[in-house]
């Protein structure tokens, strides 16, 4: 019976060094290989031309395109529009966070798909959307040209389409901590006497606030880059209603490369204060959820 079990053997196992050893010991690096092929394609090679063009004619140029008037002028309109429609989807966030996240009600699915719709529609189709909404021979066009309000190629139009981009970051971010954070800790709190407000400072917000951190970032990076909503509504004019994704765009027609990747650079160099930021929230996520 031995006998048998070891010739068995000696057939279904193969041997040290055979073809599939071989075959598994290629098939990773040639993995890795694809991968860091696609993303030098597609990423670190227009990074570093971004930069390349940006810098080739030295430091002092570069600080010059950034001190024109048409690049302040864009960055300080881009800043504002920030500044608006960060802190407002940060609390519409907050409440159709808390009310999905800790409600059971009938159409929660369908308001959780609601809520994604601007992950799902592109961002012209989004601009397109607020014109025939906004724009003169729009629904509110008549009503808005009585009151003497613009909103098309005017700065409420620019806002209004940023805070459509950015709608879902934070309430997004904000659900699964809530659902995973559960309502052992308010319970206890409204049992020991405290508020809606008291428990929401003291319990709730704690416990989010990384969440809440990381979709606020997640809004601010896609509400300063944003282009396509905004050129469809901002009739992209120079001083007035050029943001910066904008004001790159429109350098590079005029054949003023220079001025435009200088610009871009900026851009860039905020997304990698996001990707800081991020790697900084999902480490300190991480160990909160190693203390727990």
């Amino acid at each position: 019976m031995t006998a048998d079990i070891d010739s068995s053997n000696k057939y279904t196992m193969p041997p040290v060094g055979s073809s599939r050893g071989n075959e598994k010991a290629w098939v990773k690096p040639t993995l890795i290989s694809i991968a860091i092929g696609y993303l030098a394609l597609v990423l670190f090679v227009p990074t570093v031309n971004v930069f390349y063009q940006a810098f080739k004619k030295g430091l002092e140029p570069f600080l010059s395109n950034l001190t024109s008037p048409d690049f302040l002028s864009a960055a300080q309109l881009t800043l504002m529009i920030s500044l608006i429609v960060v802190p407002i989807n940060t609390v519409f966030g907050l409440c159709a966070a808390w009310v999905i996240g800790r409600n059971k009600f009938p159409g929660r699915t369908l308001l959780i798909s609601i809520l994604d719709v601007p992950f799902a529609i592109s961002p012209v189709v989004a601009g397109l959307m607020i014109v025939l909404l906004y724009g003169r021979l729009g629904w509110f066009g008549p009503w808005l040209d009585a009151v003497n309000i613009k909103v098309i190629f005017a700065f409420p139009g620019m806002v209004l389409a940023t805070a459509f981009v950015t709608l879902p970051f934070v309430a997004r971010e904000v659900i699964p901590v809530l659902e995973e954070v559960g309502t052992d800790q308010e319970e206890a709190a409204k049992t020991l006497g405290a508020n809606d407000w008291q428990i929401f400072w003291n319990v709730t917000l704690p416990n989010i606030r990384w969440g809440l951190l990381y979709g606020v970032i997640l809004t601010n990076a896609r509400a300063m880059g944003e282009f396509g909503a905004v050129s469809v509504v901002s009739g992209n004019i120079a001083k007035k209603t050029q943001t910066l994704p904008l004001f790159v765009e429109d350098a590079y027609k005029q054949y003023a490369t220079q001025s435009a990747f200088s610009a871009a650079v900026v851009l860039g160099l905020l997304a990698v204060v996001t990707l800081v930021l991020k790697e900084i929230l999902e480490q300190k996520t991480s160990i909160k959820e190693v203390e727990e």
